[in-house]
């Protein structure tokens, strides 16, 4: 009963000095809740079946980072116990002072787990059900779902799930704890606060060395994961840059950590201005820990501002993308005379009867299926594409190829190019509400909106590189591509189509048809009806014999589009969040621990007439420092990170970045400034001369 007392007493003394542990376990809690329990919300909505199963592989991919963000989780509830026991060092010499024996010192510490442990879990789950509608609503509203039998619910799959979890890392930290007890020595414990590092004045040139080295291999990495993206053909590829930025940003920590001092102290005025001294001696008295710690925190933060910004980047991007670049409500393509590339078609898998009998529009292949596309529209279009073997892509490029290819050599400029004609594609941008051309006989002109096939065309086009075609010399009409595209998507995905006059076509080389309308019914269950119709014909068993047409319609692009980014968007957010959380609270709970490592020192200070205000004004310093450096390095790591995942995620479009950013800079203020904010108010609350 003393011992249950005593920890009791304990947990309510650990509140007012450690906040934010109890805030990390808290919100842990909460965020594990809310992102598991999102499959119980989800149920009560009324989607379609294709949204349906989008859903249930969000919810399946969901579960499987939540093993990933426990680890992380019983790493940070780990790490911070090492430092509130390193904290009651003392207490702990105390009570085996006083004839405790280990075993009841190793019980308090249980019951004060146990204690903390269902706090947490209890505030946790409170806040994570309150959460958890919120984001239910945030669901819904994306994937445009009937709310009329929405209710508040309490997931107990959830509840469990996350009980099971945090009851396993706090066992872990159990186990921990006692073999700290077990293994500790009185003397040490007794001493622990008055013992510190010894300040390693390392060797200004060395590391000054060391810095210009890690700096320039630094950069070099930053040079390959941005302007040579396109020699990262393998995943495996960009770990060279990944090991060469991790270890650069080590050894800058490193030599930073000497060259700070050192400069500093060589600025005799600066550095016996008011507690700059000390402030500097504070920081340089743990260094060797900092410098690790430091390079997984900056790492840890450069990995959350490019998911975040990254990932709101696709989420807003295809969301603004999906009324754009899907102006009609269906397109229908089919490929024809593919007897002219039989060794091409018969690789991808299409059956002798198919290759044989690939002469039918899109309209003449629905009706071989029994089935009138037309009748379901009030109004459309037919348009072709041709491509013949004697226009490729470096037949395009022209004098300029050799400067491309020394550029970009992984490219494939074999590839017969997509050919259009004007009057089609004015067809084409009038259905679409695009914009309209005109060519004179002798031009030519591309559109595309692919933006690094963009910038690769515009290299030829600029140098008025002309083209050969069907017995005809074009030149280009203008100096860059024109914006504009053919099928409907919600990415950028034209890489480019030639633009030529009618007149020059050849009827023999016509490789696509095309179908593009409008349905005659608006209302949503009626077209989802249709395309579950034109999906049947999948399993009928003409489909081994005629070529069935490729199909994207504004509903179904709509729907994979909101299912895709609403994965990327909470899985983003998920490893996001969780990994600015920790970061902030390894740098809270180690600026906590120094604190109450240093309380004798500050007790000095007062001692010799420092008033508080200085002394608050250091200590601010202090924190800011350690949590302003890894924060740096990891923005201008991050400005290098988001080109480069520009440069991958093109497709997806980046009109978006700059909001992106912008909510991710939000996310970091809240709360990684508030973890400074707790921290200092904390560490004043720890050095307080009480």
């Amino acid at each position: 009963m003393m011992l249950c007392k005593l920890s009791l007493k304990n947990v309510k003394k650990s509140f007012k000095d450690y906040a934010i542990y109890f805030f990390t376990l808290i919100l842990g809690v909460s965020i594990f809740y809310v992102f598991n329990a999102l499959e119980s919300q989800t149920v009560m909505m009324n989607v379609s079946e294709y949204t349906s199963s989008l859903i249930k592989m969000m919810m399946s991919m969901l579960s499987g980072v939540s093993v990933f963000v426990s680890f992380i989780l019983g790493f940070l509830i780990v790490y911070a116990s090492r430092f509130l026991m390193k904290r009651r060092n003392k207490e702990f010499g105390i009570y085996l002072t006083l004839g405790m024996g280990r075993r009841k010192i190793s019980i308090i510490l249980f019951l004060e787990i146990l204690f903390m442990g269902i706090i947490s879990l209890f505030i946790g789950l409170i806040l994570g059900f309150i959460l958890s509608q919120l984001m239910s609503i945030l669901v819904a509203n994306m994937f445009e779902s009937d709310l009329t039998n929405f209710k508040f619910v309490f997931s107990l799959s959830a509840c469990v799930k996350t009980i099971i979890y945090f009851g396993i890392m706090y066992l872990l930290v159990m186990i921990f704890n006692t073999l700290s007890v077990s293994r500790c020595k009185l003397i040490d414990l007794l001493n622990s606060s008055k013992k510190s590092e010894k300040i390693k004045l390392k060797n200004p040139y060395l590391c000054t060395v060391i810095f210009l080295i890690s700096a320039f291999v630094l950069g070099a990495a930053y040079y390959i994961v941005c302007y040579k993206t396109y020699a990262l053909r393998e995943v495996t590829d960009i770990i060279i840059p990944i090991i060469m930025g991790s270890v650069a940003t080590f050894f800058i920590f490193w030599s930073l950590s000497g060259l700070i001092f050192r400069i500093i102290s060589s600025f005799k005025n600066h550095y016996y201005k008011g507690l700059n001294s000390f402030t500097l001696r504070q920081f340089s008295s743990k260094i060797n820990t900092t410098v690790f710690g430091a390079t997984i925190i900056c790492l840890m933060l450069f990995i959350t501002i490019c998911l975040l910004s990254s990932c709101l980047t696709i989420k807003n991007s295809m969301n603004a993308n999906i009324e754009k670049l899907t102006p009609a409500d269906a397109e229908f393509s089919v490929v024809m005379n593919m007897e002219k590339y039989y060794d091409d078609f018969k690789s991808y898998g299409y059956s002798d009867s198919q290759i044989k009998n690939s002469n039918y529009t899109v309209i003449e292949d629905f009706a071989l299926f029994d089935f009138d596309i037309l009748s379901y529209f009030k109004d459309y279009i037919e348009v072709n594409i041709y491509t013949t073997p004697d226009l490729t892509f470096n037949h395009t490029l022209g004098s300029k190829l050799e400067i491309v290819k020394s550029k970009f050599p992984f490219l494939d400029y074999d590839d017969s190019e997509a050919i259009m004609k004007i009057s089609d594609y004015n067809k084409v941008a009038k259905f679409y509400g695009i914009d309209e051309y005109s060519l004179k006989n002798d031009e030519y002109m591309i559109i595309a909106d692919f933006d690094s096939m963009v910038e690769i065309r515009n290299i030829a086009l600029k140098n008025k590189e002309s083209i050969n075609l069907f017995g005809h010399t074009l030149k280009p009409k203008y100096d860059a591509c024109q914006d504009g595209f053919l099928e409907m998507s919600s990415q950028h995905i034209n890489t480019g189509i030639i633009l030529v006059p009618d007149d020059i076509v050849k009827e023999e080389y016509l490789y696509e048809n095309h179908l593009i309308g409008n349905y005659k019914t608006t209302d949503k269950k009626e077209i989802t009806k249709i395309e579950n119709d034109i999906r049947k014909l999948e399993k009928n068993e003409l489909v081994t014999t005629y070529l069935l047409p490729n199909g994207n319609t504004k509903l179904s692009i709509k729907e994979a589009t909101v299912g895709l980014s609403a994965m990327v968007t909470f899985i983003g957010l998920y490893i996001g969040i969780i990994f600015l959380i920790s970061s902030a609270a390894i740098l809270g709970l180690k600026e906590l621990s120094e604190s109450s490592d240093n309380k004798e020192r500050f007790k000095m200070l007062r001692k010799i007439g420092v008033d508080e205000k200085m002394i608050n004004k250091a200590l601010f310093r202090q924190i800011a420092i350690f949590f302003g450096l890894p924060l740096i390095l990891a923005i201008i790591h991050s400005v290098f990170g988001i080109i480069f995942a520009i440069n991958i995620l093109e497709v997806f479009g980046n009109e978006e970045l700059l909001p992106s950013i912008i909510m991710t800079a939000i996310f970091i203020i809240l709360i990684y400034g508030g973890y400074f904010l707790i921290t200092y108010w904390s560490s004043k609350n720890i050095i307080k001369d009480k």
